[in-house]
């Protein structure tokens, strides 16, 4: 039983999962103090207060609805964040990945004859009769 643990363990999948987990992890807090501590009190300048300390109460239980308001505002921000750091950035990557993957044909066919030859031929090599550029 330790030996069937020790190889499920050693797999790979397994190591990369824990090291996508904590990567995870340390990108979540990056993009989390990246909201907090900069675009939240930029917020200000736009005229958003601080909606923390707003509630009200209903009999004895007091409603904090500021509190779920700061929290939506959060994630507006951190998925702002995300969508214009990460995806629009991968994006472009992958638009430019696959731009870059057509390539220049190498042959072409021959008018004459109808057979391959390279495309940078003036004259086919079987017919020898003359191509169009």
């Amino acid at each position: 039983m330790v030996k069937e643990f020790r190889e499920f363990i050693m797999r790979g999948n397994v190591i990369d999962l824990a090291v996508a987990v904590v990567i995870g992890a340390a990108f979540g807090a990056v993009i989390t103090s990246f909201v907090a501590d900069i675009l939240t009190p930029l917020l200000g300048l736009i005229g958003i207060p601080d909606f923390s300390g707003a509630a009200f109460t209903v009999g004895e239980a007091e409603v904090r609805y500021g509190l779920f308001l700061n929290a939506l505002i959060s994630f507006l921000l951190i998925a702002l964040a995300i969508f214009l750091f990460v995806i629009k950035p991968m994006n472009a990557l992958e638009q430019r990945r696959q731009r870059g993957g057509e390539e220049t044909p190498t042959t072409k066919t021959c008018t004459e004859c109808a057979t391959e030859i390279p495309f940078t031929a003036r004259r086919c090599p079987n017919c020898t009769q003359p191509q169009v550029a």
